[in-house]
């Protein structure tokens, strides 16, 4: 097992930890939101505005910028020194700061028909439809803030620092239970307080990098160009990067502007539903991709294929590992996760089976979402950004198709279902061409993910038998998490025993402090 493969394990894990902080928080909040929102006109208002920045992070930041700087800046690094790297992000930020700005002031301005485009059906309920206006308008300078993060992340992580990145998240939720705790006390407009509290919350995410910066010895003050070499190479590797993100944000656009047509509340149960999702996948599915970036990155730009080959093999299985068993439960536990998590206040029944009907959907596709992030790290890597953006495209295509046959006759389940299938389809077509790139056979899957499969239909199936008493089949996933990885470990399946020893020497290290 090489030194990267072990470094990811281990990053990974701190990452994961970081970001299960982060979704334990998240979940409080949605908690809180379901009560204070439910699923109706506020919900609805309150999330389109919310994705809409949100959707613009993933296209200049995670999206497209971060992918693109992490190599650049590597290479700098390695080749002329950190002084010299260092000139890079300042040269980056300066532009982000007009780019963003410009579409900042324009998205205020042009609220009205910016709503109108994402979530036409809207307009047959002028109140639902201003609402979402407004806190556009709000929340939107959103974009400025968290795209700062993404920058400051490029940084720490060429560093091998994946920590204060992870965490920022939590704060931003943090400050939104804040939020909607205060509205609920004084008796605010909550939709409003809470929009608030996202530009709030992502001032205070840019403040707590800073730190870190320092302790690497950067600071934002210091040399730089307008012409900075390494933002051109950047804004090159970005630009089929950036249309990739374009094609998979228009993805989210569409589904929204489809939910838009179907009852009310369906966007609410979409949004539900993929938050549950997202915990699997943020906790460990994103880490192995987000930590593998730097690794791969290095072994690319010193012409290590078979190092390279032998290290994205592992982060698959790694996350094939985790996230099998994750959808094998998301999908058996739909029910009860959704009935304990949002089903009280204004979030009824209705909602409650709504929103399990999606989150089977997307549990389908959970396997894949993940696996999608260590090969575009791959791509990004070898310096292709044009591979994945045209199987973005493709998959668009095939997210449309499905999207529009299915929503229909499963209405929102048919929006998950679709999203699901078109994700499954990107990960064949990456994994083929990859294989073109890299000569012969890349990826083994071996016996490790075949009995993690087989564990993983176990695991499905004693979860579904206990999912009718909702609270005891809950408390036993930590159960089924523990009886997986043991008897992972009994069958020597590697990826359990990388695990399991990472987490018995940190255990070790604080019982020796």
């Amino acid at each position: 097992m090489s030194q990267y493969v072990r470094q990811i394990a281990k990053d990974a894990s701190i990452v994961g930890g970081a970001t299960l902080l982060s979704r334990i928080l998240g979940f409080f909040r949605d908690m809180i939101l379901a009560y204070v929102l439910g699923a109706g006109i506020a919900a609805d208002a309150f999330y389109v505005a919310y994705r809409l920045p949100n959707m613009m992070r993933r296209l200049f930041a995670e999206g497209s910028m971060t992918m693109a700087f992490v190599p650049v800046f590597t290479k700098l690094r390695e080749e002329e020194g950190d002084a010299r790297a260092f000139a890079m992000p300042r040269a980056a930020l300066f532009w982000l700061l007009i780019i963003l700005g410009v579409l900042t002031a324009l998205a205020i301005v042009f609220a009205r028909p910016l709503t109108q485009l994402i979530t036409p059906g809207f307009a047959d309920d002028p109140k639902l439809f201003d609402l979402t206006v407004e806190l556009t308008r709000i929340v939107f300078p959103y974009i400025i803030e968290i795209s700062v993060v993404a920058l400051c992340m490029g940084v720490l992580n060429s560093f091998g620092h994946f920590l204060a990145p992870a965490l920022a998240t939590s704060e931003l939720n943090t400050i939104i239970i804040l939020g909607a705790g205060v509205a609920w006390l004084f008796g605010l407009d909550v939709a409003h307080t809470l929009a608030w509290a996202v530009v709030i919350g992502g001032l205070g995410q840019v403040l707590m990098q800073q730190p870190q910066l320092k302790k690497f010895g950067f600071t934002w003050r210091g040399p730089w160009s307008v012409k900075d070499k390494g933002v051109v190479r950047m804004g090159l590797l970005m630009l089929p990067t950036a249309f990739g993100a374009a094609v998979y944000q228009l993805n989210i656009v569409l589904g929204t502007l489809l939910a838009s047509y179907l009852p009310t509340g369906s966007i609410s149960y979409l949004y539900y539903a993929d938050r549950l999702v997202q915990f699997p996948l943020g906790v460990f599915g994103v880490a192995v991709g987000t930590v593998a970036l730097p690794s791969l990155a290095k072994l690319a730009s010193a012409g290590k294929t078979g190092e390279f080959t032998d290290t994205l093999n592992a982060s698959l299985r790694l996350t094939l590992f985790i996230c099998l068993p994750a959808a094998a439960g998301l999908i058996a536990l739909a029910d009860p996760m959704v009935r304990v998590l949002f089903g009280r206040g204004a979030f009824g029944e209705h909602a409650v089976a709504a929103t399990a009907g999606a989150l089977v959907a997307y549990g389908v596709g959970l396997p894949a979402f993940a696996c999608v992030r260590p090969l575009y790290s791959a791509y990004f890597a070898l310096s292709d950004t044009r591979t994945p953006a045209v199987t973005a495209a493709v998959c668009l295509l095939v997210y449309v198709v499905c999207g529009l046959a299915l929503m229909g006759p499963m209405a929102h389940v048919g929006l998950a279902l679709a999203t699901s299938v078109s994700s499954w389809v990107n990960v064949l077509v990456l994994g083929v061409v990859l294989r073109k790139k890299l000569g012969g056979t890349w990826f083994h899957p071996g016996r490790t993910t075949c009995i993690g499969a087989l564990l993983s239909c176990g695991v499905g199936a004693g979860a579904y038998v206990t999912a009718d008493h909702r609270y005891l089949s809950l408390l036993l996933i930590a159960a089924w998490a523990v009886a997986y990885m043991g008897a992972a470990s009994l069958l020597r399946v590697e990826e359990a025993r990388m695990l399991t020893d990472f987490v018995r020497r940190r255990l070790k290290r604080r019982a020796g402090a």
